[in-house]
């Protein structure tokens, strides 16, 4: 008996500290986790090759109103900052993949750099709470400013802020 209780306290302690990779949390001030997710054409996209550039993740979906509002200042955003270290990730959690958001953006005649996360995986790692919510990344990779809701991307404050974290090494 007594050999059976310490066989089950080293199972929960090495349950509890674990021997497994432990998944960083997607904060403000740590990396940011890496990824690779798909876009529309099916090309993969990983997070990490874009360590130099100030990354914009951005989680919505096609049937969510504040996301809906929020596409226009993406868009002006992603033309403002053409030719800077800066990348868009529009990463959406539609689970009518490929088709809803190629749809959307035929009806609404806006095109962002999509990324597709069908299964949520991706979106479940950064813990998200809802849609849309964005993580601005630095050029080394960290998250610097987490978003909650929709935010007008294309304020001018909003791209001079951008422009200064693309000019940090």
């Amino acid at each position: 008996m007594k050999g059976r209780i310490v066989v089950l306290m080293l199972l929960a302690l090495s349950l509890t500290f674990g021997c497994t990779k432990r998944q960083e949390v997607a904060a403000e001030g740590k990396p940011a986790p890496d990824f690779t997710l798909k876009d529309l054409a099916g090309n993969p996209v990983q997070l990490s090759s874009l360590k130099g550039k100030v990354v914009l993740v951005n989680f919505w979906a096609t049937w969510c109103p504040p996301c809906r509002e929020e596409i226009p200042s993406l868009v002006r955003m992603t033309q403002a900052m053409q030719g800077k270290p800066f990348q868009l990730l529009a990463i959406s959690v539609d689970e009518g993949g490929k088709n809803a958001v190629a749809d959307f953006f035929k009806k609404s005649g806006a095109v962002l750099p999509a990324l597709l996360d069908t299964e949520g995986k991706i979106s479940r790692l950064y813990a998200t709470t809802g849609v849309p919510e964005t993580f601005v990344v630095n050029t080394k990779g960290i998250i610097v400013k987490k978003v909650v809701g929709a935010m007008d991307w294309s304020d001018p404050q909003v791209l001079a802020a951008l422009e200064q974290l693309g000019k940090e090494k």
